[in-house]
């Protein structure tokens, strides 16, 4: 019934939102001050709406009917479910790529989803979406630098590869050298991406929520929300004469990137100081670079997660790991300027540049930090509360933990699922730190579901920014990065003391609160890493 009801409600709201579309879009396109795209508008969002209406409806459809009269818990079920999650996935990823702009976005960000959205739709939109992104021809490439720097390519650089080393769902990256010599990387933004994405975005957002109403336990609207965040703010561009509904072009602006990364960088010189030469982002060439368009310095060097390259640079895949530990630890809990999209493609590793060597005579890396569009600012109290959650998790103090979840927006009854999901470990085990074992979290649906849609959408973002790490930090050691949780304690309970010191100048008795919590704190490491210790050396006695 809730199948048919289903496809009944996606047609109707097609066909209506088709109609009004190209009804009001007429009246538009005569008012516009560019109606080539306004016309693109009103004749693309139509066709996307039924595609994702007919999408919606499909899965919905394949999951009543399929699972029909399975008993729950059967082995039965089980593979019939695991077969549906399959064939939904792939129906959700060739809608992606049909559609192109921002539901390539959606599609990235839920294979980054692995405590919440089922493994077949994590694996499936991980092995495709970062290997399948829009790729604009050379000639839309040159039309976007001529009106950006009102010069062809060849004029404004003495070498210039038509051939992109890389594209993402925004734009794709040209090598290229200036006429004094330095090589480049040129940004240049999608000219196929901006026309429709507001427009997409609530498409989506009106699938999302017919599906809730239908099904209520099919609850992704944060999911919509925490997207939102992903993407660049955009500025109206046509009002179509119905309320509810309007279509906008989004204006990425890659120099609020550029200046991104020198935030970034500035804050490690001013509050990070000991790891800051090891954290680098590529010099701007701002003469080169408008909004739709961004030279930077090139950089040679290994992703994060080739291991191979990186060994054969002369570093130890572990020192890696402990320096882009280190370095978002710093950003979230002492800057409250992170950067949110660390996967791999994005961390760069190359020697230290001056040739530095740890005591084994292996060179140290250090750290560069590409794509700097997506950067969140947390307030003072964000940031606390943020911090002090994760000192509770080192000390496994259970009060701190549910006190800082609590005060972060997961409530009574969800505070311990929050932690799990921080630590992807269950919670008779978050109090117990010193046991390495990994929590798989998408069995908890409902609650995951719920707890998302409490929490305020910058922690969404730490979520996956602690996912993306996870990732990195996994490929790195090839095993749970438990030393990892070492180091973002550590990091967080510092934080927490400069903050206190910072709060309570004169207070005498406060101080010496202060120095035993910096004690407890290095007694606390101590102990986790002695037992990690003898984790390990009890690994190596039984092979």
């Amino acid at each position: 019934m809730a199948a048919r009801f289903l496809w009944r409600a996606q047609a109707k709201l097609a066909v209506a939102a088709t109609a009004l579309v190209t009804g009001g879009g007429a009246a538009a396109i005569a008012t516009s001050d560019d109606p080539a795209t306004t016309l693109k508008v009103c004749t693309t969002v139509p066709l996307r709406l039924v595609r994702d209406s007919v999408t919606a409806a499909s899965i919905a459809f394949d999951y009543e009917y399929s699972l029909f009269g399975l008993p729950e818990g059967s082995e039965e079920r089980a593979k019939v479910k695991h077969e549906v999650h399959l064939r939904s996935a792939c129906k959700l990823r060739e809608l992606c790529f049909r559609n192109g702009g921002i539901y390539i976005k959606l599609g990235q960000h839920i294979g980054q989803l692995e405590y919440l959205v089922p493994q077949e739709y994590v694996q499936t939109m991980r092995e495709s979406m970062l290997n399948r992104c829009p790729v604009s021809s050379y000639d839309q490439v040159r039309q976007v630098v001529k009106k950006e720097l009102g010069e062809e390519p060849d004029k404004l650089f003495s070498e210039f590869d038509p051939e992109p080393i890389a594209s993402a769902s925004l734009a794709q990256v040209h090598v290229a050298r200036t006429f004094d010599g330095q090589k480049v990387a040129v940004k240049v933004q999608h000219t196929h991406m901006t026309d429709t994405a507001a427009a997409d975005h609530a498409t989506v957002d009106m699938i999302v929520n017919a599906l809730h109403y239908v099904f209520p336990s099919f609850d992704y609207r944060w999911l919509i929300d925490e997207m939102s965040e992903s993407l660049p703010k955009a500025s109206t561009l046509v009002s179509f004469p119905f309320h509810g509904f309007e279509s906008a072009k989004q204006e990425l602006d890659f120099l609020v990137e550029a200046k991104n990364s020198e935030r970034c960088i500035e804050n490690f010189w001013k509050l990070s100081p000991h790891i800051a030469a090891y954290v680098y982002a590529p010099r701007v060439h701002w003469n080169l670079s408008t909004s739709k368009l961004l030279t930077m310095e090139y950089i040679d060097g290994a992703h994060v997660n080739d291991i191979k390259t990186i060994h054969k640079l002369g570093l130890k895949p572990k020192e890696v790991s402990t320096l882009v530990s280190q370095a978002f630890a710093e950003m979230m809990f002492k800057h409250g300027f992170v950067h949110c999209d660390p996967h791999a493609a994005n961390l760069i590793i190359r020697p230290f540049p001056s040739g530095g060597r740890n005591i084994l005579g292996k060179r140290k890396p250090q750290l560069v930090l590409l794509d700097h569009g997506l950067y969140k600012e947390l307030d003072f109290s964000t940031r606390f509360n943020y911090a002090s959650l994760w000192k509770g998790l080192v000390f496994a103090d259970a009060k701190a933990i549910k006190e800082n979840c609590v005060k972060l927006g997961a409530g009574e009854d969800l505070y311990p699922l929050f932690a799990g999901i921080l630590t992807m470990r269950p919670w008779n085990r978050v109090i117990d730190p010193a046991v390495d074992h990994l929590m798989y979290a998408s069995q908890y649906f409902p609650q995951i579901s719920e707890l998302l849609r409490r929490l305020p959408r910058v922690i969404l973002l730490m979520l996956k920014t602690n996912d993306c790490l996870r990732a990195v930090n996994n490929a790195l050691l090839q095993e749970s990065s438990l030393e990892t949780f070492f180091i973002v304690g550590k990091i967080s309970s510092e934080a927490v003391i400069d903050a206190k010191k910072s709060q309570r100048r004169f207070n005498i008795l406060a101080w010496i609160d202060v120095w035993l919590d910096e004690l407890r704190l290095e007694a606390r490491l101590l102990g986790m890493k002695f037992a990690l210790w003898l984790l390990k050396f009890r690994r190596a006695l039984t092979g």
